[in-house]
């Protein structure tokens, strides 16, 4: 009896202590059951006046979490089960079944952001086995086997250390194996405290071992007991697997000199030989590996590696992209316009590296006028220090580069170098794909053309960006922007300014322009030079540029020669060159052959030509032979021809088949027709169908069908629309399809209809005359 007192009051001045110390370190029954990592029925348990005698674990994982004496309460929990007290709590099991782990709550990066309904979700892409996980197969082995190991992959920031471990646990989880990620108060803490209570058939996970190796105060007592564990067989089979940056490895595992304090001699000994090193880049045979994952419809691997190109990072992409979308979403309006910038830069040709002072510049028109009202003085600073902050895989949004000396002189003496440019910026390649898709059908307002114009100086800069303003509508900055680019040497420049000026009738300045690009060294000039030639009458200086122009391998040059041989009467000598020009790959040379061939009457000749290049994949001759055939009357012939073409997949010929059948009254077999080229091609081809839709009376079902070619890109189809539309009296839906065109970059459609439906070119770009002066090489 005098026994049982002694257990009760034992039992009484345990629960009491733990009582005190619980009230006394401020803590609830459910944040000591989080503290001391046991549930909270069993801390519950153990602190209830009539509950069950707690465990000696459950007594030890209490007192360290409430920093008691363990040995004393331990001592008052041995006095209290002796006799015929009542039953111990079971101990909790750390850690929890692998399949139940989400690999997110294990630090493994999200791979990439889905877009849709699913976009908060965070998700995987495939993986891609490396050398590596050869190494954590083995140890995986060993474990099944029941041998206890531990292995540390060693690898930079991003290269796929977490995913790769998590990838080799899986064969564990049918096993029935736990995985265990000490982690909360302190990574540190959480190991020390309850490594000895670690079950066999358990992973410990130690992501980051830095935090547990590397601990000040407690990362030696950590190695020591992670020992003790692997090399206890009453406690195995145990896995152990880490992850550590090298500049940890080489920090824990250096040998100091014989002088100097020794800080990690245990964990130097616990990593020997357990390391394994994963490359920060992936092998051929890894990319080879991701291509396949890629094709067979793996989208975030197959992003990635466009990204990635050569250069093999294909993991540092996939960490980092989610954190760069997030970055630019969430930033400041100011982020926001810089980022915006420079994704609009980029999709319209400038070079990967910008200028700091142009996207300054031209981010002001992206910010609205309330936002602008609340930026401060060092708005842009201030933005650009948060976008140079790197993300997973040391990529940063908006980085500065450093550029690398030049090993050669440039080709233009009045080129500027980097160093005259000002502080040269990168955009993260996740973000710079992001930008070509979100803002695809976005024109960049009239502060990106003026900073353009005042602060780009790289000659194929200016010109990208010219033909961008002009496809854009921006007519006078699309001028302006050229004359700079010739002015600093871009012979294209220079060929599009005399093409302009020849439209223009000023066949002179044409000339000068020309003259200037091809004593620049291009032959393309001298072609043009021999047509301005002929046009003027001089047929030998003409023949004698178009050589000059063919022997330097222009392939429209011997098609001029040829159409100069043809002129002077010379069919064979014609041909010859007609022949050259396909050799050299001008497609037209084989439709100006057969147009020969049947214009004299050979149409043998001219069906032998066509199917010439039929074989060799080219059936658009054939096409044009058709057509031909159709323009001379002879349509059975010609639907013939065009049925042969179209059985080789010709998406014209099969647009010509529904057109003959059309004007044969065969509606049903037109849209038949339409209907296949459609199938074949997608949207832009729609625009055909609707036409016979037109022509059968279903006015709603044409302008359906127009629309969804709009849709597609195919913007021609809005001359249509305006016709439908100016019949039914609608023009104001046209009229924003008409600037969604422009503004996407499709002008053409509003200068064949002839009229412009409403003003392109925004105030704000600078008025000058046509002046070659003004290009810097005038007389």
């Amino acid at each position: 009896m005098a026994e049982k007192r002694g257990s009760e009051a034992a039992l009484a001045e345990l629960r009491e202590r733990l009582q005190n110390g619980r009230v006394l370190a401020g803590l609830n029954v459910t944040q000591l059951a989080a503290k001391s990592k046991l549930g909270r029925t069993t801390v519950h348990a153990a602190l209830q006046v009539d509950g069950p005698i707690p465990s000696a674990d459950t007594v030890a994982a209490l007192a360290r979490a409430l920093r008691l004496p363990v040995e004393e309460l331990l001592a008052l929990q041995r006095v209290a089960t002796d006799g015929t007290g009542p039953m111990a709590v079971p101990e909790a099991v750390l850690g929890q079944p692998i399949a139940e782990w989400n690999p997110h709550d294990l630090e493994v990066h999200p791979a990439g952001v889905p877009s849709g309904p699913t976009q908060a979700a965070r998700i995987l892409s495939g993986y891609v086995r490396r050398a590596h996980d050869q190494a954590l197969t083995d140890a995986v082995e060993d474990a099944k086997a029941g041998r206890s190991r531990l292995l540390v992959l060693v690898g930079s920031s991003s290269t796929g250390k977490t995913r790769a471990c998590w990838e080799a646990v899986q064969p564990l989880a049918p096993e029935a194996w736990r995985l265990w990620h000490p982690f909360d108060p302190t990574r540190a803490e959480a190991a020390l405290a309850d490594l000895e209570r670690v079950a066999p058939r358990t992973v410990v996970w130690l992501n980051e071992a830095q935090h547990y190796l590397g601990d000040p105060q407690v990362g030696e007592r950590i190695a020591a007991a992670l020992h003790a564990l692997l090399t206890d067989p009453c406690r195995g089979p145990i896995l152990i697997l880490g992850t550590l940056w090298p500049e940890y490895e080489d920090s824990y595992t250096v040998l100091p000199r014989p002088d100097s304090p020794d800080p990690h001699s245990r964990v130097r000994e616990l990593l020997a030989g357990r390391t394994v090193t994963v490359p920060d880049t992936f092998d051929q045979a890894a990319l080879c590996a991701a291509s396949i994952l890629a094709e067979d419809g793996d989208q975030l691997l197959a992003d990635a590696l466009t990204r990635a190109g050569s250069d093999g990072r294909v993991a540092q992409d996939l960490a980092g992209a989610p954190e760069l979308l997030r970055r630019y979403q969430h930033g400041t309006p100011a982020v926001r316009a810089l980022v915006e910038a420079a994704m609009d830069a980029r999709r319209l040709g400038m070079s990967l590296h910008v200028p700091q002072p142009f996207l300054t510049d031209a981010a002001a028109d992206y910010i609205s006028d309330h936002d602008w009202d609340q930026l401060t003085d060092d708005w842009a600073e201030a933005s650009y220090a948060v976008l140079a902050r790197p993300v997973h895989g040391k990529q940063a949004p908006l980085g500065r580069i450093n550029p690398r000396p030049r090993r050669k002189p440039t080709v233009s003496l009045t080129a500027a170098t980097d160093a005259d440019l000002g502080p040269m910026l990168r955009l993260a390649d996740y973000l710079e794909q992001h930008g070509r898709t979100a803002r695809r059908l976005l024109c960049p307002p009239t502060s990106f053309w003026r900073s353009a114009h005042a602060h780009v100086t790289q000659p194929g800069d200016l010109n990208n960006l010219a033909n961008a303003a002009h496809d854009r509508g921006r007519l006078e900055w699309a001028h302006h922007l050229r004359l700079q680019a010739a002015h600093a040497g871009h012979v294209g420049a220079m060929i599009q300014l005399g093409h302009e000026l020849w439209l223009a009738d000023d066949l002179d300045g044409a000339a000068s322009l020309y003259q200037q690009a091809a004593d620049a060294g291009s032959h393309e000039a001298q072609r043009r030079l021999g047509m301005l030639r002929e046009i003027c009458g001089d047929l030998e200086g003409a023949e004698a540029l178009y050589q000059q122009a063919a022997d330097s391998g222009v392939p429209d040059a011997f098609r001029c020669l040829a159409l100069l041989r043809l002129r002077v009467g010379d069919s064979e000598g014609a041909e010859v060159h007609f022949r050259r020009a396909s050799d050299a790959g001008d497609a037209n040379a084989l439709f100006d052959l057969v147009a020969m061939r049947e214009d004299v009457g050979d149409r043998e000749g001219a069906e032998a030509f066509a199917r010439e290049a039929a074989d060799a994949g080219n059936f658009l001759p054939l096409t044009n032979l058709a057509e031909m055939r159709e323009e001379a009357g002879d349509q059975e012939s010609a639907e013939a021809l065009a049925r042969e073409a179209a059985s080789g997949g010709d998406i014209h010929a099969l647009l010509d088949l529904g057109r003959m059948r059309e004007e044969a009254g065969d509606q049903e077999g037109a849209e038949a027709a339409f209907r296949q080229a459609v199938e074949a091609n997608g949207g832009p081809t729609a625009a055909h169908l609707a036409w016979a839709r037109e022509a059968a009376g279903d006015q709603e079902g044409a302008e359906a069908l127009a629309l969804q070619a709009a849709d597609a890109g195919d913007f021609y189809v809005l001359r249509d629309l305006d016709r439908m539309r100016e019949k039914a009296g609608d023009q104001q839906a046209v009229e924003a399809l008409y600037r969604h065109a422009a503004d996407a970059g499709h002008l053409s459609p509003l200068l064949g209809r002839g009229r412009w439906p409403y003003g392109l070119d925004p105030d704000g770009a600078p008025s000058a005359p046509w002046s070659l002066d003004s290009i810097g090489h005038g007389s």
